[in-house]
């Protein structure tokens, strides 16, 4: 995988999943749980967020193939969606969503919470599963660069896992509008991205 793709699938799986603007629900669905079990909550969630996204890298193409969606199609669906994503970020409907799911899950037990809502559909979500659909795509069948973009997912991940075990004192240095501030930059960030997204779908199409 050449750099400026690498550079681009690592930014948008970054941006898409948000791990600092995962932080304050971290915080908020382990809430008076022990250090031990917010450790296992935040190893389990990143675990199975990688696993899911890894499942769409793998599965994409089979099932682009078997439903008989064609890759340009799903370049702009996806696009059109990571705009809804970025969209929800820029204007707060996001977190206050987040928000509701951190609280219903309050009253399940830890292993579920690391599951749902942490893991699906917060981390991994419609948002990171299509954007790593779209990525896988644009491997076009090279090894090499698919096993980079497993490599990235696995990052992210681990960053996601290092920014909850952190989350309390990001929380505590940013502050309420830092952590407002922040997650409107990032969601103008993924809405120009997303707009690439459906611009190099329809260029696709036209081409072909």
């Amino acid at each position: 995988m050449p750099r400026d793709a690498l550079i681009s699938a690592f930014v948008t799986l970054l941006l898409v999943v948000d791990p600092l603007g995962l932080a304050p629900t971290f915080l908020a669905i382990t809430e008076g749980l022990p250090a031990k079990a917010r450790r296992q909550v935040a190893a389990r969630a990143s675990i199975i967020a990688a696993v899911i996204l890894a499942g769409a890298a793998v599965g994409g193409d089979w099932l682009f193939k078997t439903v008989g969606i064609s890759l340009p199609a799903f370049r702009i669906a996806g696009g059109l969606l990571l705009f809804s994503i970025a969209s929800e970020m820029v204007f707060g409907v996001r977190i206050e969503r987040q928000s509701k799911a951190a609280e219903q899950a309050l009253e399940e037990h830890v292993r579920h919470i690391a599951a749902f809502p942490l893991a699906f559909p917060l981390m991994a979500g419609p948002g990171a599963i299509t954007a790593t659909v779209l990525l896988a795509g644009r491997t076009d069948g090279n090894l090499v660069a698919f096993a980079t973009l497993l490599a990235v997912i696995c990052a992210v991940l681990a960053i996601c896992y290092v920014t909850f075990r952190a989350a309390g004192r990001i929380a505590r240095t940013l502050g309420t509008t830092g952590n407002v501030v922040l997650s409107r930059l990032l969601g103008v960030l993924l809405a120009a991205l997303a707009v690439q997204y459906v611009i190099d779908g329809i260029r696709a199409v036209l081409a072909g």
